[in-house]
């Protein structure tokens, strides 16, 4: 049997652990700059507040009833850490998918023992972390994650929904199951299935695998097998290596200065860089962008981007910021007052499959093992000493482009300084 764990509200459930005056309140967590809600409590939910609504946007009646908080990353992370290692005390099959979400295997365990096994992880991750989660349970991945969806919406599981794929039960939810709810078919894919006729989950299920491939991929041909119970999907069929990478991000304020553009684009593209090695790919190109306000009538309105070929494809965080200041140096332009600047890189292919142009200037072997060795370095040491360990150029203090996080919450478990204050 397999096991989607999925942490409940999970931003909003981290802030609560340590503010529990939070508890029944309507709260809502906002985006980089606190610009939009992205997790929201159930009270905030029922106010009518949307994801993705901007903070701006919210009627003033209802964000007197609401508590919103800047996004705190640090926090969030390593509470799922902490999670995840509470759930690897109860199997040693645990793969995560995301912050908030991991499949667990339980292969060999007696199938009687399981919803009563997953009631008691349930406790001891509440227990150990504060952090609410629910578990679905079946024989394959997209049935655990429906599982899962079950187990949050209906009460009578009490947290822990199991679906066997024979069951009637199963069969009446498939049914009823919109086909663009289901785990990894997009919007896309639902309109084509439509055309079909295939319409539910279950329609799918019974639908042929092979003539389904023909028409969309060996994806959508395993999801039929999943649906049926038959486990066949890895997790790196659903997230396969990106085709191009970005990095951007709006400022905390408008600023004209080329040294905060400078700045911020180094960061962009070290992060690029650290993307990239993440899915063992190099960038044959790198694309510069910068943009003022759209909304700001009073200020003049500019917008500019530049692709800059490297001179060989490369995965190297300083050869990516090197280009990125070369592209920067030509598109700006002085008394503009910028809004955003960012990175993208282009024409990515993988080590294996690396080809050099005639004219790319060569690499000894020795300097390309020694830059992939420095590259390495550099990511473990921020892997497992914390983000921006080490990095390459050190930025100013109060600079425009760092994040506006005026309502952020202390960052509890990873900074001495925040650490929380118990009194008597």
């Amino acid at each position: 049997m397999i096991a989607l764990v999925d942490c409940n509200n999970f931003y909003v459930s981290c802030e609560r652990v340590f503010a529990p005056r939070l508890e029944g309140q309507a709260v809502g967590v906002l985006s980089n700059n606190d610009g939009c809600v992205v997790a929201r409590s159930q009270e905030i939910k029922n106010l009518g507040v949307a994801m993705g609504m901007p903070a701006h946007q919210i009627d003033p009646y209802i964000r007197r009833q609401c508590t919103l908080l800047s996004s705190n990353y640090a926090l969030y992370g390593d509470m799922s850490s902490r999670v995840t290692d509470v759930l690897s005390q109860h199997t040693p099959h645990v793969d995560v998918y995301s912050i908030d979400e991991a499949f667990l295997s339980f292969e060999g365990f007696e199938p009687t023992t399981l919803e009563e096994r997953c009631q008691m992880m349930r406790q001891q991750v509440r227990r150990d972390t504060g952090i609410p989660v629910s578990v679905g349970l079946s024989t394959s991945k997209t049935l655990a994650k429906i599982a899962n969806h079950r187990s949050k919406k209906e009460s009578m599981f009490n947290g822990v929904a199991i679906m066997h794929p024979d069951s009637d039960d199963t069969r009446a939810f498939l049914e009823q199951l919109p086909v663009n709810e289901i785990w990894g078919v997009a919007g896309r894919s639902a309109a084509r299935l439509h055309t079909l006729g295939i319409e539910n989950a279950w329609q799918l299920r019974t639908a042929s695998p092979k003539h389904l491939r023909r028409h969309f991929s060996v994806v959508m041909e395993r999801l039929v097998y999943e649906l049926r119970g038959e486990s066949c999907i890895s997790l790196g069929d659903l997230s396969q290596p990106k085709q191009q990478i970005m990095v951007s991000r709006s400022f905390g304020r408008l600023t004209t200065s080329k040294t905060d553009l400078r700045e911020a684009l180094r960061v962009h593209a070290s992060r690029a860089g650290e993307k990239l090695r993440k899915q063992n790919g190099l960038a044959q190109a790198i694309m510069v962008f910068v943009h003022t306000n759209r909304f700001r009538q009073d200020l003049p309105s500019y917008s500019k981007r530049l692709v800059i070929p490297l001179p060989h494809p490369t995965d190297d965080s300083r050869e990516l910021i090197k280009a990125a200041m070369a592209g920067l140096e030509r598109i700006y332009k002085k008394d503009i007052w910028y809004q955003k600047c960012g990175v993208m890189l282009l024409d990515l292919c993988d080590h294996d499959n690396e080809q050099l142009g005639l004219l790319a200037e060569p690499i000894s072997d020795e300097k390309r093992e020694r830059n992939k060795r420095l590259m390495e370095t550099l990511d473990k040491l921020n892997r497992e000493h914390g983000k921006h360990t080490v990095r390459i150029g050190m930025p100013r203090k109060q600079n425009a482009w760092e994040l506006r996080c005026e309502h952020r919450s202390p960052r509890y478990t990873t900074r001495w300084e925040e650490l929380a204050v118990a009194k008597t």
